[in-house]
């Protein structure tokens, strides 16, 4: 089973104590035996390094970045057939942030449909099925 795996969970478990750090730290731990398949987008890996550097820990970044990179190698690049999707479900679903609408056309468009995330805001996009992290 293929997961998208979203920024928030590496930052999770990279970042200060937080109630999600467990859970996230406990799906990375065990994605691999449960047969998952992790997968992201060239643009998480932008807002890992983005963030980290933002906050002065570029070298902290650099760990997350490689780190996340091991565990979800399939890294996709958004294309203008994800982003025209993106563009249709935003405009077809009330209430779905428009963060959450480029993703969701990533997964959708590549044939994706489990997502790792803290982000409630995916729940409303057919075809996206959150991971139970709790």
């Amino acid at each position: 089973m293929k997961v998208f795996v979203d920024s928030n969970i590496p930052m999770y478990v990279a970042g200060a104590d937080h109630p999600n750090r467990g859970p996230a730290t406990r799906f990375l731990e065990t994605a691999g035996d449960a047969g998952c398949e992790l997968c992201t987008r060239a643009g998480i890996l932008q807002e890992i390094l983005y963030r980290y550097t933002a906050l002065g820990g570029a070298d902290l970044g650099d760990r997350v970045y490689a780190l996340f990179f091991e565990l979800a190698p399939s890294v996709f690049s958004v294309t203008l057939a994800e982003t025209d999707l993106a563009k249709r479900i935003l405009l077809s679903t009330p209430g779905l942030a428009a963060r959450n609408a480029v993703p969701a056309g990533v997964m959708l468009n590549r044939d994706v449909s489990w997502l790792a995330t803290f982000d409630r805001g995916f729940d409303r996009e057919e075809g996206v099925n959150r991971v139970e992290l709790g």
